[in-house]
């Protein structure tokens, strides 16, 4: 992606596309942009073979005639199922504009592509029965499927499923991306996503964005390893979820990292510096820039009391893991809690909802609310990873290799996030600078990694992204 491209609701998307009509384009207008750009991906995936389109009453059925239009007009087999006739002029019009033949229902309808232009984006209940049974007979009867804008029976601002929604080879998003495209569940059944576009959207009505790949930078000239940032990471229970943590951030840009524990982990780098001690005094050391606590910390009245120290330096601080489950407005009472950001997976973000009282339902909800209620930045990770504060528009990021469903990857997470925190960058960029290291680092360590092939792959994942 070229840069942060922003992320509509359904809402937020008819504003937008009224603000074009507003500027003189007609929806009609609207619907060829949408359906001859969209006509293009399915071409490809076409390749020459035969396309269904199954039409629905509204403008993404209006987008599915200007999809058959066009794939006839270049020569392909096209077949056009509507079981429910067009209820908007512009969707009627395209359905007049169609040149063949309409029918309505799935008798001997089979092929190479199967469109589906049933409802996409705006849908709040679930399909009837005899509709769910129409594209679930219509995907089994063809070797790929494309969505237009959203496969039917999905959520637009959530991602839920709303009843069984049929597994898709592609989506494409229209006019601009939805928060579902980048939401579990409905990342499950999106398939590949690409972006359509129709037009110039006018930047008011987005408050989430995407977050494009960064463009990481080498030392300057004359740095030094303090000048690069010196990290800290705080110990516990748990040596290994350390030496994952450590490993990562050595590999993530900081210039000097020491581990505050009572002795080393195995296999770490050389370059890891550990020490033993009082922990207040060491953490006193005016020179640190970031901190990391939580990796394999424990639960225990000890491990509370090493968080309340952490907390109560004044440096910017990674919480993570065994910490979350720590975390409350007890510890939190006279923090700063501006330089702290938490990296919760879904079940440590349900158990801090609790903590503090939180009752949303959905996780970008629970991330924005944490993120309000506490002050701090949210790292909301996993499958769908979701970043939060309560000053800026909530970033959505690119699916990872799902490779990264593997114990330790989190840990490895955590160091370079404090790691890039560690050389300067705001608790934004710091975040999103790691999920796309993590992610890239994935993509360099291959299929079946482990979270130690995965903190050995940050340096190439960091190359390249220069």
């Amino acid at each position: 992606m070229p840069g942060n491209e922003p992320v509509l609701t359904a809402a937020q998307m008819r504003q937008a596309e009224q603000a074009l009509i507003a500027q003189g384009v007609s929806v009609d207008e609207l619907m060829r942009r949408a359906g001859e750009g969209a006509a293009e991906w399915v071409w490809r995936m076409a390749a020459g073979g035969s396309v269904t389109v199954l039409c629905g009453p509204g403008n993404n059925g209006g987008d599915g005639y200007v999809i058959a239009q066009t794939l006839h007009a270049r020569g392909l087999s096209v077949r056009v199922i509507a079981p429910m006739e067009p209820t908007t002029d512009a969707a009627r019009n395209a359905r007049a504009r169609w040149t063949g033949d309409v029918i309505t229902d799935a008798d001997g309808a089979g092929g190479r592509v199967l469109v589906d232009c049933l409802f996409g984006s705006g849908l709040s209940r679930p399909l009837l029965p005899e509709h769910a049974s129409l594209i679930a007979e219509l995907a089994a009867q063809h070797q790929r499927i494309v969505a237009v804008d959203l496969p039917s029976g999905v959520a637009t601002d959530d991602g839920v499923l709303l009843g069984d929604v049929v597994r898709c080879d592609l989506t494409l998003a229209l006019g601009a991306w939805k928060p579902a495209h980048f939401l579990m569940p409905a990342l499950s059944v999106v398939g590949t996503v690409k972006l359509v576009t129709i037009g110039a959207l006018p930047d008011e009505f987005g408050a989430l964005f995407v977050k494009s790949a960064p463009r990481l930078s080498v030392p300057e000239r004359g740095a030094h390893k303090y000048s690069r940032g010196f990290m800290g990471i705080v110990g516990g229970e748990m040596a290994g979820a350390a030496q994952l943590a450590s490993k990562a951030a050595v590999y993530s840009g900081a210039g000097y990292v020491k581990l505050f524990a009572a002795e080393a982990p195995p296999n770490v780098p050389s370059a890891l510096v550990v020490e033993s001690g009082d922990l207040a005094q060491a953490l006193g050391d005016k020179r640190l820039s970031s901190l990391l606590i939580g990796p394999g910390l424990g639960r225990s009245e000890a491990a509370r009391n090493k968080l309340a120290i952490v907390l109560g330096t004044n440096v910017a601080t990674v919480i993570d893991a065994d910490a979350l489950h720590l975390l409350d407005d007890d510890l939190l009472e006279g923090v700063d809690t501006t330089r702290l950001l938490i990296t919760p997976h879904e079940g440590e973000l349900n158990s801090l909802c609790k903590a503090f009282g939180i009752e949303e339902k959905t996780k970008r909800k629970k991330a924005e609310e944490l993120a309000a209620r506490t002050g701090m930045t949210v790292l909301a990770k996993g499958p769908d990873t979701v970043l939060a504060t309560p000053d800026a528009p909530t970033m959505f990021f690119p699916p990872a290799p799902t490779w990264l469903a593997s114990a330790g990857t989190g840990d490895v997470l955590a160091g370079i996030v404090a790691s890039r925190l560690s050389t300067g960058k705001n608790s934004l960029e710091a975040a999103s600078e790691a999920v796309w290291l993590h992610a890239e680092a994935a993509r360099v360590a291959g299929p079946a990694l482990i979270a130690d092939d995965l903190a050995a792959a940050v340096p190439k994942a960091y190359a390249r992204l220069l």
